[in-house]
């Protein structure tokens, strides 16, 4: 017998991420107050346009991924932001997590990749498709 679990896979991947974008947020504003973050950042030579990406890609990473809203393009904008937070670990401390390297938000990379790939799955709250989804839906229907 075939199962059709994807849409569960999916809503299981969309919880997981949206709960570590939580964990973050969590970390930024109430273990330690914003300004060590962005300060650091800042001093690391950071513009201040790349710092409020990062918190509006995660706040809205946050929400979107909760409530299974515009899923693919929740996880495609906050894709470029976990990229280059890999990168900033890669070339401080390397690849492995045991030495605070790049390996967690890698793995974190890819998981927003899969999710944009899979959508909203199980759960998730009904939306209206976007005017470029309609075209693309269309064709879709029609082949």
């Amino acid at each position: 017998m075939l199962y059709k679990t994807a849409p569960y896979a999916a809503f299981v991947l969309r919880l997981s991420i949206a709960g570590l974008f939580l964990a973050a947020l969590y970390g930024k504003f109430i273990i330690r107050p914003i300004d060590m973050w962005w300060g650091g950042l800042a001093k690391a030579g950071y513009p201040g346009w790349v710092l409020g990406y990062t918190l509006s890609a995660e706040i809205l990473s946050t929400v979107c991924l909760l409530l299974g809203v515009y899923t693919r393009w929740a996880s495609l904008y906050v894709l470029p932001m976990m990229i280059g937070a890999t990168y900033f670990w890669a070339t401080r401390k390397g690849f492995y997590f045991t030495d605070a390297g790049c390996e967690m938000p890698f793995t974190w990379s890819l998981m927003l990749c899969v999710q944009a790939l899979l959508g909203d799955g199980a759960f998730a709250v009904p939306t209206p498709s976007l005017p470029w989804e309609r075209g693309l839906l269309s064709r879709t229907v029609a082949a």
